[in-house]
């Protein structure tokens, strides 16, 4: 029978300490000598005869024993052999478990490289004015509420980002909606987890304590220090916004801290020209005091001139792996870092994530507009074309399937042979959209950084796991 190794990726720890990542399973494995010479001998095209290799060995009894684990462990695989039946969906309708709700499509600055109002929009808004209503009601926030919590299933907790625009110019929809969740969700026997996502230019003493008081996730649109903030982040006269927002981010994360809240982050944009990472990561945590740091390649159409070329992407995961490093550093300290990139890229990695879709939009959740429309997620808000129903009348299931269908990973043939594809399963849908007008195509602008951030993250993950694998415990799950 003639074999061959089965989509993989093979990486080192510390001390000569030897990996496979196989792509089929999302498995990772630990190779001895012996077994690593297996998955080298059937890694060659066409694959290799068991018995004729097997007659080679010096003791064919223990190569055999070898051999067959990697078999049962799915590295090694008949030659020919009919890929596995295509992953169906999970029952549906599959329970929501967070709600987006964009409460307002109004902003105070003027982001030049904003997707939702800048060149790259979906809708007719121009500036800062969305299409449709400015600001969600109060009835249409609590009927979100409604919705969520009828459509959530058996799930003893769920989720509420709240979302815009900027999402602090519609504070009031904001209190009422986490005054009737809480009443409402109470008497249902469920929990109710909050977060938010604010460019802090609102963040009041009122606003700070109503948000640490209700432990709400908070995440602030920063992109540095004073000066690379203010190169993009602008209010619409063109002023920076820095010296505004930069008193409110010091006194949320004091008061957030004496209350012992949960974890304060940034997300920063990356876009052409931007300051290096570990600089910005390092200011952002040291010298403002956030908790954690994710950092997003800017979303852009072809010719944006803020957007990340080919050389671009290239200098970004040379400053992943700088700061990973850091985060090595630490972890073999057996401290948590904030680089959340790679954290949730370790996380994934530990826990076996193979992902059938590229997150959980239109799946385990939904956006809402500020006119109660369900849209696949809060960038699509608005957006006629990705609606999937409304808070009122409920999900249409058939579109909702049948999107989940078409974007589902097995679909993209160009993912077909990527040792990526369990982590990455095609990439974004909103990227997708801007770059080739259609949400479930395969992002394969940025295949080769994927596929360069997966290396670095298997390389980090196998030198933590050689020297420190107690580390891992933090991922684990119950």
């Amino acid at each position: 029978m003639r074999l061959q190794t089965a989509l993989h990726r093979r990486f080192r720890g510390d001390g000569g300490l030897e990996f496979v990542y196989v792509a089929t399973s999302a498995a990772i494995l630990g190779l001895d000598a012996d077994t690593a010479a297996i998955v080298d001998a059937f890694a060659v095209p066409g694959g290799r005869d068991d018995e004729a290799w097997l007659a080679d060995r010096p003791d064919r009894a223990a190569a055999a024993t070898a051999l067959h684990d990697l078999i049962d462990l799915g590295v090694v695989r008949p030659v020919g052999e009919p890929a596995p039946p295509r992953a169906q969906l999970p029952p549906m309708p599959f329970p929501l478990a967070t709600l987006v709700l964009n409460v307002t499509n109004k902003c105070n600055l003027s982001c030049t490289y904003c997707y939702e109002y800048g060149e790259d929009r979906l809708t007719d808004g121009t500036g800062s004015k969305g299409a449709g209503k400015p600001k969600m009601d109060d009835d249409t926030a609590r009927q979100s509420i409604d919705f969520l919590l009828r459509s959530s299933g058996d799930r003893p907790q769920v989720s509420i980002t709240f979302f815009g625009g900027e999402t602090l110019l519609n504070f009031p929809a904001i209190r009422a909606a986490v005054e009737y969740a809480e009443a409402k969700a109470a008497l249902l026997k469920k929990r109710v987890h909050y977060s938010l996502t604010t460019n802090a230019t609102l963040l009041t003493d009122e606003v700070i304590d109503f948000l640490t008081q209700h432990r709400f996730g908070i995440t602030i649109s920063i992109d540095g220090a004073k000066e690379e903030q203010d190169r993009h982040r602008t209010f619409q006269k063109g002023v920076g916004s820095f010296d505004v927002v930069e008193p409110r981010i010091r006194k949320l994360l004091a008061r957030n801290k004496e209350r012992k809240g949960r974890t304060v982050g940034a997300r920063v944009t990356l876009t052409s020209g931007a300051a290096p990472v570990p600089a910005t990561y390092r200011y952002l945590t040291q010298e403002l005091g956030f908790d954690e740091v994710g950092f997003a390649p800017v979303t852009a159409g072809l010719g944006r001139e803020y957007a990340l070329g080919e050389f671009g992407y290239q200098k970004l995961l040379r400053e992943f792996g700088e700061l990973a490093e850091d985060y090595v550093a630490a972890a073999l300290r057996n401290e948590d870092h904030g680089f959340a990139n790679l954290g949730d890229l370790l996380r994934e990695l530990h826990q076996g994530v193979n992902k059938a879709h590229p997150c959980g939009a239109g799946l385990g959740l939904l956006g809402v507009s500020t006119e109660g429309d369900l849209n696949l997620c809060h960038r699509f808000v608005e957006s006629k074309s990705h609606q999937v129903g409304t808070v009122a009348t409920g999900v249409d299931e058939a579109v909702r399937t049948a999107f989940l269908q078409k974007a589902h990973v097995d679909q993209k043939t160009d993912c077909t042979q990527c040792f990526a594809r369990p982590l990455c399963a095609g990439g974004c849908y909103h990227e997708a959209h801007v770059r080739y007008g259609d949400a479930t195509h395969a992002n394969l602008h940025y295949c080769e950084w994927i596929r360069g951030f997966v290396d670095l993250g298997l390389s980090v993950y196998g030198r933590i796991l050689s020297r420190n694998p107690r580390f891992f415990a933090r991922f684990e799950t119950s």
